[in-house]
């Protein structure tokens, strides 16, 4: 959530005007957070998406490149648990297949991307072998960089890796 709002913060400040799109399907599992749990519910991904985002939001499926001038894809457990199951698979992961055509396209059109936190792994999967080069952060004391075995997974797919600070991209 956290993601979401600052990236669209981001590019309205900025004069851009977004637009939003997610899978429709169901979410992999509904958590909830003040217990950390597992909740007994079903959600929509979609209509998740909207309702974080507060404004209209189309599927996946009619995302193209040649609509729009880049692609930005938020992190956290919405792309390591919905758009593919890294967040459950790790480095067996699989990466929702309207997601991976949106890599592609976007990546052979040369159109910028940029993935947020841990939306990186996404590229690295479907793209690795392409040799791009990606970020997912830094290593070092786990409390600082809880997520660092990414880096790992990240290069067996084939990517390059450039270890970053928060306040840095590449």
């Amino acid at each position: 959530v956290h993601e979401a709002a600052a990236v669209l913060a981001a590019i309205t400040r900025h004069g851009g005007e977004p637009v939003m799109f997610a899978p429709d399907k169901k979410q992999a599992h509904v958590i909830d957070h003040t217990a950390g749990a597992e909740m007994d519910q079903e959600r929509n991904v979609m209509k998740e998406s909207a309702r974080i985002a507060r404004g209209a939001i189309s599927g996946l499926d009619k995302l193209k490149a040649s609509d729009v001038s880049g692609l930005v894809v938020p992190g956290g457990f919405g792309a390591a648990k919905n758009l593919s199951d890294f967040g459950f698979k790790g480095a067996e992961m699989e990466v929702d297949p309207e997601m991976s055509r949106v890599l592609n396209e976007f990546h052979g059109s040369g159109k910028p991307m940029a993935l947020c936190c841990i939306a990186p792994i996404l590229a690295a999967k479907v793209l690795g072998k392409s040799g791009v080069t990606l970020t997912l952060g830094n290593c070092g004391p786990e409390s600082d960089w809880p997520y660092q075995g990414s880096i790992e997974a990240a290069k067996s797919f084939g990517a390059n890796m450039e270890l970053k600070n928060v306040d840095e991209v590449c």
